[in-house]
């Protein structure tokens, strides 16, 4: 029983880390905080992966009531997701990260997009996406009345959102070394990227609705 309790437990935690892929978010942390100062990357950051942990905390406590209140499915919080990150995704491959940037000028707007990018689109759904919440929610729906294994989700959660500091924190040095004309490669290949993942998430949403027809 024990073995099996410590099975389940590393699964959910190497499941949850491998879904939220901190190292993928990377690219996309440095492109959306390119030309940001130290201090607002770092509250970028931090409120990202306060976005993270408790968005998937809260959807392992209640989102399959969530879901039922409002009547709506993961499918569909998919087709969302798809949308908006393909808008960011148009933005980056267009160059238009540069709104980003802190000047004189539109300090107040480039502060206001830094409060707007910690939470969407790295917060959600970057790193706390549709797959992410739909693996959290089925291991605690498969923890069931268990308590050690109830428990052992939200450790999951707790050591990827660490862990996912530490990636993006210090990820960041590396990228430092491309300069900024490496950073803009970057981020148009990460925009095409990104718009191929808004299109799969719009894609499996869509399908999921169908099958449940």
């Amino acid at each position: 029983m024990v073995n099996t309790d410590l099975a389940f437990a590393v699964a959910a935690t190497v499941s949850v880390f491998a879904i939220v892929d901190p190292a993928g978010t990377l690219p996309f942390f440095v492109t959306l905080t390119d030309g940001f100062t130290p201090e607002d990357k770092r509250v970028v950051l931090h409120r990202a992966i306060i976005v993270l942990g408790a968005t998937l905390a809260l959807f392992a406590l209640f989102g399959r009531y969530l879901f039922a209140a409002f009547g709506f499915t993961l499918f569909a919080f998919e087709i969302a997701g798809g949308i908006l990150l393909f808008f960011v995704a148009y933005e980056m491959l267009n160059g238009q990260t540069a709104r980003t940037k802190l000047t004189e000028k539109d300090r107040d707007e480039a502060l206001r997009r830094r409060d707007e990018i910690s939470i969407v689109p790295l917060g959600i759904p970057l790193l706390a996406g549709p797959g992410a919440i739909s693996t959290v929610m089925i291991y605690e729906g498969n923890a069931g009345a268990d308590p050690f294994r109830f428990l052992a989700v939200f450790v999951a959660i707790a050591i990827t959102t660490a862990a996912s500091f530490v990636i993006l924190h210090y990820g960041q040095f590396i990228f430092r070394h491309l300069g900024r004309i490496g950073i803009m490669a970057i981020s148009r290949v990460m925009g095409l990227l990104l718009a191929a993942v808004a299109v799969q998430f719009v894609i499996n949403g869509i399908v999921g609705t169908i099958h449940l027809f």
